[in-house]
């Protein structure tokens, strides 16, 4: 999918500002119930926090390969795989928020100025085939954001036990 220009700035200035809005939302729940799980198979607020940095490292590495590897093959990975494996409840959410704020921003400021010849680069993701860079962005731009609305939805819970 090939966005316009003014919709494509819009989506890239929402993907920069990603890190404010987490913090913002993340300062409406209480840390105390960060640990809180709704129902099994539901992630906790501190899961979903190291999720989005996780996916982030994963998305650093995709622009990059557009940018510069036109062609080439990204990996899927299963996040609730990650999440088990990896521990997340054992990682420390300030350095999670650091390190996705990092690659957030310089994401952010390799496509800021990005040459339009560039938003037509494709890699190939071996779960769901051709990427191109716009389709990158538009998955990137609303996952914070997608996040932020599930931890609501644990709050709610945890508000309503």
């Amino acid at each position: 999918m090939m966005m316009g220009r003014e919709e494509r700035d819009r989506k890239i200035e929402a993907y920069g500002a990603a890190y404010a809005q987490l913090v913002a939302a993340l300062g409406r729940f209480p840390r105390e119930m960060w640990q809180y799980r709704p129902a099994l198979g539901r992630w906790t607020i501190h899961e979903i926090i190291v999720h989005i940095t996780d996916s982030e490292a994963n998305s650093y590495v995709r622009c990059r390969r557009l940018l510069a590897e036109p062609g080439s093959m990204v990996l899927g990975y299963d996040e609730t795989k990650w999440a088990r494996a990896l521990n997340y409840h054992d990682q420390n959410i300030d350095d999670a928020l650091q390190l996705f704020q990092w690659l957030r921003r310089t994401s952010y400021e390799l496509i800021k100025d990005a040459p339009e010849a560039v938003w037509s680069h494709t890699v190939e993701h071996s779960e769901d085939g051709a990427m191109t860079m716009d389709d990158w962005l538009d998955v990137y731009e609303r996952h914070v954001r997608e996040h932020i609305e599930q931890m609501e939805g644990v709050y709610q819970d945890w508000l309503a036990r």
